[in-house]
């Protein structure tokens, strides 16, 4: 490997190394305040992680993880700051919910339609972010959050009984989808639980997301985007278009992020359903640095402390609060924007010495040369 690929490595990896050994520091001394052992929350969670029925949680989890991840990371690819995610992908699953259990077709386009709705909604909802912005110069951000807020009363008068809510005991949902549009998953026994069919799903957006944005025309042009419109408009790019276009990507994709759970064990869906997914997809993709494969290794690793740390509240003879698995994710991501910059500060220092270097040896040769003829 050639010295120059070596040094990309180290400053792709050490950037998310950094972040996660200070979060695990940061905790230790929060532990250590409250006089706890700073080493036995780590152990407890390790262990459940050995447990198979524990395993498939975190797999579940990580696929629902990822796909809003990427969803996000492809907004971040753009210079784009989709902080609507979450209404995205309530919206997408909520609208998903009510044509599966209003529409009965079989099964080969029942899903296929589902995961259309889905990507759809995900889609129209982020458009208007990116109508406004394209239009009116509005910053994504401040619409995005908005349109969270619009989504969650949306999704609440849509779920009203008079409208399309269904009264399931206690609960008020969407009713029950069609059986036809329930995708099967992996049956690992009945004590261990079933792994969802759509991680499948998940593990092939990832595969295309890499495929599209590294070796196609419109990934390039995309990049070239995020990096300067101004670039990409001199170059024939229409910046415009493709800060709509990737608007429209991020929201179709966050609005499938929900359908794993949804179509794999749900089957209904109601003001219960997970919310806070996009936020936390924010933090998985910037730990991730935006790529598929450390996206996959990060949603991973907050799965584990989502379904690990719940067994703390159980310890003895000294029980530990679940919200330590918390207080880690938010300094993950506190550390990792500070570890980010200093890697990448570190990084242009080093090219400005190896270019001094080379410009130093190539005056030398020339001297060399002169002198010699």
């Amino acid at each position: 490997m050639k010295k120059f690929d070596k040094e990309r490595l180290l400053l792709a990896v050490a950037g998310p190394v950094i972040a996660l050994v200070s979060a695990i520091l940061l905790t230790s001394i929060v532990l250590i305040a409250s006089g706890k052992n700073p080493f036995e929350p780590y152990r407890l969670m390790l262990e459940q992680a050995g447990f198979a029925d524990v395993q498939v949680l975190i797999v579940n989890q990580a696929s629902l993880y990822y796909i809003a991840a990427l969803a996000v990371a492809l907004g971040f690819r753009m210079n784009l700051f989709n902080i609507g995610v979450d209404g995205q992908y309530r919206l997408g699953a909520m609208m998903t919910a009510v044509v599966g259990a209003h529409v009965s077709l079989p099964s080969f386009l029942q899903v296929p339609l589902l995961l259309l709705v889905g990507a759809l909604t995900g889609a129209m909802w982020a458009g208007i972010a990116g109508i406004l912005k394209v239009t009116r110069g509005v910053s994504e951000v401040v619409a995005t959050i908005m349109l969270n807020a619009i989504a969650t009363s949306l999704i609440g008068y849509l779920t009203l009984r008079e409208n399309f809510g269904v009264l399931l005991g206690d609960n008020v949902t969407t009713g029950v989808m069609k059986e036809s549009g329930w995708v099967p998953g992996i049956d690992l026994g009945q004590d261990v639980g079933e792994i969802y069919g759509l991680v499948f799903l998940a593990v092939a957006l990832g595969i295309g997301y890499w495929i599209i944005l590294n070796r196609t025309r419109f990934g390039f042009d995309l990049r070239a985007t995020g990096e300067s419109e101004t670039a990409a408009a001199a170059s024939g790019v229409n910046a415009k278009r493709m800060v709509l276009t990737a608007m429209l990507i991020s929201g179709g994709v966050a609005g499938i992020s929900g359908l794993p759970l949804l179509l794999g064990d749900a089957h209904t869906y109601s003001l219960s359903f997970p919310a806070g997914l996009g936020f936390t997809a924010i933090g998985i993709a910037l730990l991730g640095r935006n790529n598929p494969g450390g996206i996959a290794l990060a949603a991973l690793l907050w799965a584990f402390l989502d379904k690990t740390s719940p067994a703390l509240d159980y310890a003895s003879p000294v029980a530990y609060e679940k919200e330590i698995a918390t207080i880690m994710q938010g300094l993950i991501v506190f550390a990792v924007v500070i570890s980010y910059e200093a890697v990448r500060q570190w990084g242009l220092r080093r090219q400005q010495k190896l270019v001094g270097a080379e410009l130093a040896a190539a005056a030398n040769n020339n001297a060399n040369k002169e002198v010699a003829a």
